[in-house]
C-alpha cells in the first residue's frame, strides 16, 4: 500500500532475518507521528538558521507530507490521524509508545484499534501551522488551507478528547470512545498550540500531580490507573526524552515550577546512571526511593536520551531562535533553580554561540550580525 508523503519509521541497509524467521525490512513505515514531526523539524531548522537553499530543496517533500496529513493519515475520514497494523506482523501501536499494551483505558483494558492518539493530533496541528509558515515564507501557495485545517482539527479535538477527569484522553479507540487513562502523552500537546490557556492549565495540573510527577521525572501513566506498574515499559516507567519534552512544553506555556520539578527528577536520576541517562527507568515514588530503580533492558547510551540533555539545557535557558525574523528569545527559568548554567558552542545560523545564566545576569556572545536578543 502506497502512502505518498509519509515519513518512514525505520531504515536499514538491507532486510534482516532474525532467529525464528522474523523479518526486519530495509524500510518500514509503521509510525503515525514521524510525518508531522518531520514537518515541524524542517520549520524549526529554518528558524535556527538552516540555509534557505537547503530548505527550498525540501519544499516539494513538505507539500507531500502536508497532503498525507489530510488524506492517508485519516483513512476513515473522521478528521483525526490514526493507525492500524493491516499486515499482521508490524507494530500494533505506532506512536512513540509502541509496545503492544501501551494504550489502555483507566480500568486497564486494552484499547481496540484503529487508534487516534492525543499527542499525534497536537503534532498534526502544529505541523499544519509550521507548514503554512514555510509556504508563506517561500512564496508558495496553500498556506491558508493549512491554517484552516489546523483550526478545524483543534475544534474536533476539543469536542472529542476531553474526559470527566478534566484532561484529554490518551486516545480514541476503534469505536471513537476516549481512552480515559491519564498519561504523559498529553504533555506533548504543550507547545503545539492545540490547547487554549485554560486547557493548558488543566493539563499542567493533571501532570503536576503526585500520581504523575512523583517519581524521578514524569511517569508514563498515572499511579491511579489500573494499568500502572513502575517497571512497565510504557505504563508507569519514566522515559528521559518524554519527561524532557513535557518539561520544555510546560516552561513555554508558563508553568516553570512544574517544568523545574520534572527536570530536577531527571538530574537526580542522572546521578544514579553516571550522568548518562538511559532510555527509561522505573517510576517508583521519590519519597520511597532516593534513587530510581534501573529498567533492566533499557538502552544506555540511547539517542533520544542524549538529545534530552540538549532540550533540558534549552528549556533552562528559555532559548528560542528565529533567524528569519532576526531575533533570539531568552526566557530562562525564573530564580535559576539549577544554579549558574553555561552553554558553549550552540550553533545558531551556523555560528557558535555561548550563553551563561544565573539568578542575576544572562550573557550571550557570538551571535551573528543581524540577530538581536529579546529577553
Amino acid at each position: 500500500m502506497r502512502h505518498p508523503g509519509k515519513i518512514l519509521h525505520e531504515l536499514r541497509r538491507r532486510e534482516f532475518v532474525l532467529a525464528g524467521g522474523q523479518h526486519l525490512p530495509a524500510t518500514y513505515y509503521g509510525t503515525v507521528d514521524a510525518t508531522p514531526l518531520w514537518i515541524s523539524l524542517l520549520h524549526d531548522a529554518w528558524r535556527w538558521g538552516l540555509a534557505e537553499a537547503r530548505v527550498g530543496e525540501l519544499l516539494p517533500h513538505l507539500q507531500a507530507a502536508l497532503d498525507w496529513l489530510a488524506t492517508d493519515a485519516d483513512p476513515d475520514g473522521d478528521g483525526f490521524l490514526e493507525y492500524l497494523d493491516t499486515t499482521g506482523h508490524g507494530l500494533a501501536n505506532q506512536g512513540w509508545k509502541d509496545s503492544g499494551d501501551a494504550v489502555r483505558h483507566h480500568d486497564g483494558r486494552l484499547a481496540d484499534p484503529p487508534i487516534a492518539l492525543a499527542e499525534v493530533q497536537g503534532y498534526a496541528y502544529r505541523a499544519a501551522l509550521d507548514g503554512a509558515a514555510l509556504l508563506d515564507a517561500f512564496g508558495r501557495p496553500g498556506a491558508d488551507r493549512w491554517r484552516d485545517h489546523a483550526a478545524a482539527l483543534a475544534d474536533r479535538f476539543r469536542a472529542k478528547f476531553w474526559v470527566d477527569g478534566g484532561y484529554p484522553a490518551l486516545a480514541l479507540d476503534r469505536d471513537k470512545r476516549p481512552v480515559d487513562s491519564l498519561t504523559s502523552n498529553i504533555g506533548h500537546l504543550f507547545g503545539t498550540g492545540i490547547l487554549n490557556p485554560a486547557e493548558e492549565r488543566a493539563v499542567a495540573t493533571a501532570l503536576g500531580s503526585e500520581a504523575m510527577s512523583g517519581g524521578h521525572g514524569l511517569r508514563t501513566m498515572s499511579t491511579n490507573d489500573a494499568g500502572f506498574a513502575p517497571l512497565s515499559y510504557h505504563c508507569g516507567s519514566v522515559w528521559t526524552h518524554d519527561t524532557a519534552i513535557v518539561a520544555a512544553g510546560l516552561a513555554r506555556a508558563g508553568f516553570p515550577a512544574e517544568a523545574a520539578t520534572l527536570i530536577d527528577g531527571l538530574l537526580t536520576a542522572a546521578e544514579t546512571f553516571d550522568y548518562r541517562l538511559p532510555e527509561l527507568h522505573a517510576g517508583h515514588a521519590r519519597a520511597a526511593l532516593s534513587r530510581p530503580m534501573p529498567y533492566p533492558a533499557a538502552c544506555r547510551p540511547q539517542a533520544w536520551s542524549a538529545a534530552a540533555a540538549v532540550l533540558i539545557l534549552q528549556t533552562t535557558l528559555g532559548l528560542e531562535p528565529d533567524v528569519p525574523a532576526g531575533r533570539v528569545r531568552l526566557t530562562p527559568l525564573p530564580g535559576a533553580p539549577f544554579g549558574r548554567v553555561t552553554a558553549r558552542g550552540l550553533r545558531i545560523a551556523g555560528h557558535p554561540v555561548d550563553i551563561a545564566h544565573d539568578a542575576d545576569t544572562t550573557s550571550v556572545t557570538g551571535l551573528p550580525a543581524g540577530l538581536a536578543v529579546q529577553r
